[in-house]
Order: C-alpha cells, then structure tokens, then sequence
C-alpha cells in the first residue's frame, strides 16, 4: 500500500551511498572478500558507517530546514486515519504522515544506539532507514499483547520525518477509514486518555477504544529521537 512518492528521499540515499551490501555484498553477487570474515555486512564496519551517515543527515536535515506552514484545510467533511494495533491498544494516524505500509522487514541492530526509541536501520529497497519503536515514543505496555482469533499480520509503516522516512513495526493494520471530523472534534475534547502523550483524542470505531495521534507532535518526537 504506497500512499505517497516521498520513498524518493531513500533513493537520494541509495546514490549517495555506496550500497556495496547490494552490490558485492549479502544481497549482490558474495563476491566481497570481508565477507570471509564478518559473514554478514551488517557485521562490517562499512554497513554500519552507512547507517550512521544515514542517521547525520536526519539531524543535518533537522537543523537547516524551517518549520513547514500547515496547511489549512477548509470545509473537510472527514479525515482519513490508518488504524493500527501495538499491543491491546489501537491507534490511528493522518494519512498524510504516511509513505506506505509494507510487510515485516527484518531490522539491523546498531552499535551504538542514539536513543531508547531507535531499534536499528532496515533496508527499503536497497536503501537504509532508520527503525524506531512506536511502543518506546508512547509509553506503552505491550506485555499481554493477545492477537484475535483471527490471522494478525505484523506489518511496517514507513511515515514521512521531517528528516526523511522511518520505519516503525506494528503488530497488525486494520486499513485506513474516512472519520466525520465532528467525530474527531468531539474526542479532541473528551476522553479518558486525551491528554496522554501525542494523543488528539480517544474515539470510539468498530466496538473499541480508538486513540487518535497528534502526528505533528508524534513526528517531532520521531526526528528527535533521531538526532
């Protein structure tokens, strides 16, 4: 599900980097001769000098570009909200923070972490993103995290940071619904948990509590826990 082109940041990466891991590397032609020694590149030091550099220029990115204007939007009749699963809570976020949903990737460790938040780096298409914990920025508790009866497929958002995409894993996603904005008006002024951190407000959708996500105050916690 690709919601935006906003991938075209990874691709500026993908040239700017030399991705020898696609070339002579794990996913190229094995041909690298460190692989001898390291077995996979994200044991070399090359792959995780990538992902630092990577992670710099989300904070270069951060420090040279201004606050963008919101747009002001008039006469909206509904906003559209991914609805999403960590743990026992679901969650909704604007669609226009979202690049795309995709499948379960596998995520590189780094050695050495920048924040509780940041998991590692994952590779998008040959290019490496940064992966942070959605559970970690929230505060939540996903101890009894007990799936439905029903097939749960863990999946990957890949959001727009003001630095460049991430990636956060999610245990399931249940698509993306057109709210009444005087449904949403209405939970941004109740709720029990409409003050609880980079929370809009709590809805009720599908015969359960919905926590609606301040996405300019939940991105502005991803690009720092980034730089």
């Amino acid at each position: 599900m690709i919601v935006s082109d906003s991938l075209s940041v990874t691709r500026e990466d993908a040239q700017a980097i030399d991705d020898c891991w696609n070339r002579i590397g794990i996913h190229g032609d094995k041909s690298c001769p460190l692989l001898v020694e390291h077995i996979h590149c994200r044991n070399c030091a090359v792959y995780s000098a990538a992902a630092t550099r990577l992670l710099d220029r989300y904070a270069l990115q951060q420090e040279d570009r201004e606050q963008v204007a919101t747009v002001v939007e008039t006469d909206v009749k509904t906003r559209s909200l991914l609805m999403f699963r960590l743990g026992e809570e679901w969650l909704g976020l604007a669609t226009r923070s979202l690049v795309e949903v995709a499948p379960l990737q596998t995520i590189h460790s780094l050695p050495h972490q920048r924040s509780r938040a940041l998991l590692g780096v994952a590779n998008v298409r040959g290019a490496l993103v940064a992966c942070l914990s959605l559970v970690e920025l929230l505060g939540l508790d996903t101890t009894n995290n007990a799936a439905s009866g029903a097939r749960v497929m863990p999946r990957m958002l890949i959001i727009a940071a003001r630095g460049g995409p991430v990636v956060v894993p999610v245990d399931e996603v249940d698509g993306i619904h057109a709210i009444d904005e005087r449904i949403l008006e209405a939970a941004s002024q109740s709720g029990a948990q409409a003050s609880a951190k980079y929370t809009r407000g709590v809805l009720q959708f599908k015969d359960r509590s919905l926590r609606w996500l301040d996405e300019e105050q939940l991105l502005s916690a991803v690009t720092r826990s980034l730089t």
